[in-house]
């Protein structure tokens, strides 16, 4: 089954705010979000475990109970469990993500991507979500931001376990699709330059936006298009940088990345756009992207995400993007060749 046959339309919702995200955000807030989503028509909703340590899940499980389970798809993940055992969050190895949810559960995160394991995570999962199914499973941050020069074993116990199971789950119709979810293209490209298992799709985060493209677009998205694979694109904003935020790859932006956003803006604002509307729609340019899934913690941002679909941008604005280099030349732009 093709990626572009499960998923039901290009706009999803990325939870990981939901597992409170670099604040405490209350329960009525959370719950809200997710019922204006629905409201706004989304019906594609991503998680994990590792969101708030469960929390984001659980969140989503309540939100969602009671909507018909058929018209909408899930996708999380597998590769840490979450136990009922309580630890300090500063005991926790979490690479570069360790302060991203200080906010959330206390309970203990394990890394573990065996085969035992990956079917422990689902059974989690199903439990915490309130489901009987999942539709889709990332495995998920088998890359070098989270595990360093270590990242490569880590992916080879992956590969021996979670993708071997993943692989029989899709196979026996468990699952109806399985792959990566990452933040970083090595990852992607040793996958695919393997001969099993059979991934269906990635979910890449950061590495394909606007103000972050060369290396996806270079290394990997030819491949994907080539194997007729797709992409779901997380982190359209670049963790904020793009849309004005301070944090660029979870951390205070560097010189380099706010000038090339201010240069970005400026170019909108001589066209009268926003900068959101342009990230949304810069990703959903590429043919080999299936969907988008920007995250939300309150429930204005999802009105501003579909607005940001919606509105019109003119094609002088993207000929000025490709003009002062702002763009990879290679990278396919709304309504330009």
């Amino acid at each position: 089954m093709t990626l572009t046959a499960i998923l039901p339309g290009k706009l999803g919702f990325g939870t990981a705010p939901l597992g409170n995200m670099f604040r405490d955000i209350p329960e009525d807030e959370a719950l809200c979000t997710v019922e204006t989503a629905w409201n706004e028509g989304i019906r594609y909703f991503d998680t994990a475990p590792f969101y708030g340590a469960g929390l984001a899940e659980i969140r989503m499980g309540e939100a969602l109970a009671g909507k018909p389970r058929d018209e909408y798809v899930i996708s999380t993940k597998v590769g840490r469990l979450i136990l009922e055992e309580v630890e300090e969050a500063s005991s926790a190895d979490l690479g570069d993500k360790d302060a991203l949810f200080a906010h959330g559960r206390p309970n203990k995160i394990v890394n573990d991507y065996s085969e035992d394991a990956t079917y422990r995570s689902i059974e989690g999962s199903l439990k915490r979500l309130k489901t009987d199914r999942i539709d889709i499973a990332f495995v998920h941050d088998v890359a070098q931001d989270i595990y360093g020069d270590e990242w490569l074993g880590v992916f080879e116990s992956a590969r021996k376990g979670a993708f071997r199971a993943l692989d029989r789950l899709r196979d026996e119709g468990v699952i109806k699709a399985w792959g990566l979810g990452v933040n970083r293209v090595e990852p992607i490209e040793l996958l695919l330059d393997l001969n099993e298992p059979h991934p269906d799709m990635f979910l890449l985060a950061g590495r394909y936006t606007l103000l972050d493209h060369d290396h996806a677009l270079d290394r990997a998205i030819s491949k994907i298009a080539q194997r007729e694979l797709g992409i779901v694109v997380g982190g359209p904003y670049s963790s904020g940088a793009l849309v004005g935020g301070a944090t660029f790859e979870y951390a205070p932006a560097n010189p380099a990345i706010l000038d090339k956003v201010a240069r970005i803006k400026a170019i909108a604002d001589h066209h009268g756009i926003s900068v959101k509307a342009a990230g949304l729609q810069f990703v959903l340019a590429n043919p080999a992207v299936a969907a988008v899934i920007p995250g939300a913690s309150r429930p204005g941002r999802i009105a501003e995400d579909i607005a940001a679909l919606r509105e019109v941008i003119p094609a002088d604005f993207w000929r000025e993007l490709r003009a002062h280099r702002l763009v990879n030349p290679a990278a396919p732009l709304p309504g330009l060749a």
